[in-house]
């Protein structure tokens, strides 16, 4: 198994409120990258976790802990969010699945 696929963890801190206009500036986002083990979520998985079949589903697999806090997770230029997280011994599982909307 190859922890070979950069992943961003991101984290996305609201725009200020400007009092002059009256409306919030743009949001900022973070990123923290890792390399991991990503494949497609197979078909029993997804009737675990979801209960149906989705499409745009992933399976993330880390060799060590991430305890930082998150929102979402970038692959390449496709967000998304976790559904499901397990932690194993050593290693961390992410099942996720595709944010439609966020670039």
């Amino acid at each position: 198994m190859r922890f070979d696929v950069p992943i961003y963890f991101q984290r996305i801190q609201p725009g200020e409120y400007d009092e002059s206009s009256g409306d919030y500036g743009p949001d900022s986002v973070s990123e923290d990258m890792r390399y991991a083990n990503v494949t497609d979520a197979g078909t029993e998985t997804l009737k675990l976790v979801y209960g149906e079949i989705r499409q745009g589903c992933k399976v993330i697999r880390l060799q060590t802990y991430y305890d930082k806090v998150f929102d979402r997770i970038r692959i390449g230029e496709r967000v998304y969010r976790v559904d499901f997280s397990r932690r194993l011994r050593v290693k961390q599982v992410f099942i996720v699945s595709e944010v439609q909307g966020c670039r």
